[in-house]
């Protein structure tokens, strides 16, 4: 059983930053994927960024340079950094852990995302 915890949510104004961390913790080992996702109300879940344990990273393309993801292999921790928030940007955040990745790089169906957190609210006003 592999456990995802995410933190680091909350509302700012747009324009304004935010870090979200994911922890992971359990039966959790190289290789593996991790995703960023989000969904906004009466919206489908899309992907936000990928990161792999080959420290591979993929975006959204919404994304357009404004977020960043890392990780902390040692600690096994992501983080996502979003800068320059929009109002389009408000959403409930989710971090998603796959075994494996494909070539090095993360799984970037959410499908294949097996074990998945709670959830952070992120709200940007305008």
């Amino acid at each position: 059983q592999v456990h995802v915890v995410e933190s680091g949510g909350g509302s700012v104004q747009a324009g304004q930053s935010l870090r979200l961390s994911c922890a992971i913790s359990g039966d959790a080992w190289c290789p593996y994927s991790m995703a960023c996702i989000r969904q906004a109300p009466v919206q489908e879940r899309e992907g936000v960024a990928y990161i792999s344990s080959a420290n591979i990273a993929k975006y959204g393309d919404f994304v357009n340079g404004r977020f960043t993801i890392s990780q902390d292999n040692a600690k096994m921790t992501v983080f996502l950094q979003m800068n320059n928030l929009k109002p389009e940007d408000t959403a409930v955040y989710y971090c998603a852990y796959a075994q494996g990745f494909m070539s090095g790089a993360p799984f970037l169906s959410l499908g294949d995302y097996n074990y998945w957190g709670q959830g952070t609210q992120v709200t940007v006003s305008s």
